[in-house]
């Protein structure tokens, strides 16, 4: 349900607020280069780029039993995170789940959006623990050896822990966007670390799925409930819960400011004064996800050394990570372009999916790996089996 919340409110790509509707063509193509815009899109190619190898080295590290890059020796042997593995039944099942949290969020946002915050605090506190454990871990490792002090927990964690519940606090305190961006990289990286596609079956079922849920909310649902449902979801501001503290014990003059859920990437315009541009998490995860199961099944290959190392092949020299990636950037510079030139929120996943997987499946056909990669491309070595994962509960 956590996760069905986070998805709802985060797949439109939009740039505001629109003052004028007839904007000269040359003024939207400058407007695409706007700082905003290329903020955001630097920011979600370094957490797709972060996240897939923090995962894959989380893999590596459960392969082989040793310490990895960002976990401690403690870590890499006894408290390795498990993963959580999206199976077909899950595919399916969780945009549809997504349409029921969107509708919730739509009519009854006012009554629940003090769970709503209870929700994300949560979800954002432990997302952006994970994201600091390693810098803890390398900052405190001149003074602690990373041993468990408080159960099966090490210091560096509990230090992430608390920093983490300290900006969680600080946004709410502020509802200042910069915190809550900061709260949503790390949102991202955990998801992606954590969440893995089994093949590619998988990860076409479910991003066709999403990009059904993501037209369908952001097109159509204005002709069902006369707005649309997505955009008011994804921009909508909760009410403080220390302003309902205030009220209780009748602190009057103390003004809490309104909360916008971290389900986005905010960041506002440095050429023209009140526009930003806003990209939801969806948006990033859910390719990100893609990314992050071609770049472990990169490493799979080349650990069993199955590489065809013609030099003079240009397609076996391109890697299916690096593939994705440009893909991704098309798409997301498509769904820009499209922002600008019609001046409206668009279905980010609409451009991301196809621009992304369309190249993926085009270049393992070539590489003779579509077969594997569809039905079971880590089986071989067991890496998904159902003993060292958990399955995602939607």
């Amino acid at each position: 349900m956590l996760f069905d919340i986070l998805l709802t409110i985060s797949d439109v790509v939009e740039t505001q607020p629109i003052n004028e509707q007839n904007v000269h063509w040359r003024n939207s193509i400058f407007a695409i280069i706007d700082s905003s815009h290329l903020s955001t899109f630097i920011i979600a190619l370094i957490l797709i780029i972060y996240g897939s190898y923090r995962a894959l080295d989380l893999d590596k590290s459960k392969d082989s039993l040793l310490p990895s890059k960002f976990l401690s020796e403690s870590q890499s042997n006894e408290q390795v995170p498990h993963s959580h593995v999206i199976e077909t039944v899950h595919a399916i099942a969780l945009p549809l789940g997504a349409s029921i949290s969107l509708i919730i969020m739509f009519f009854f946002f006012d009554s629940l959006q003090t769970v709503f915050i209870i929700c994300t605090a949560i979800l954002a506190t432990m997302g952006f623990a994970y994201l600091l454990t390693p810098c803890c871990q390398m900052i405190l490792r001149p003074f602690s050896d990373n041993t468990n002090i408080f159960g099966r927990y090490t210091l560096s964690e509990i230090v992430a822990f608390s920093l983490s519940v300290a900006l969680v606090l600080v946004w709410i305190v502020t509802g200042h966007w910069l915190f809550m961006d900061v709260i949503a990289t790390g949102l991202c990286i955990s998801f992606i670390a954590l969440v893995r596609l089994p093949n590619l079956k998988v990860s076409a079922l479910l991003l066709l799925g999403l990009v059904i849920y993501d037209v369908f909310w952001v097109y159509f649902s204005q002709y069902i409930f006369t707005t649309n449902v997505m955009v008011r979801v994804a921009t909508r501001e909760a009410e403080n819960p220390l302003a309902t503290i205030a009220r209780r014990f009748n602190f009057n003059r103390y003004r809490a400011p309104r909360l916008s859920l971290p389900g986005k990437i905010v960041f506002p315009s440095m050429q023209q004064q009140g526009r930003f541009s806003l990209l939801g998490l969806g948006d990033i995860i859910m390719p990100g996800l893609v990314l992050c199961f071609v770049l472990r099944f990169e490493s799979r290959k080349r650990t069993n050394n199955l590489y065809n190392n013609d030099p003079l092949s240009l397609i076996n020299r391109l890697t299916y990570f690096q593939c994705s990636l440009i893909g991704y950037c098309a798409g997301l510079l498509t769904a820009t372009i499209s922002s600008e030139v019609f001046k409206c929120a668009q279905p980010a996943l609409l451009f991301l999916v196809p621009f992304t997987l369309i190249p993926l499946l085009l270049i393992a056909h070539l590489k003779g790996d579509l077969n594997s990669m569809w039905s079971d491309p880590f089986a071989e070595n067991g890496d998904m089996s159902s003993s060292s994962c958990k399955l995602l509960n939607v």
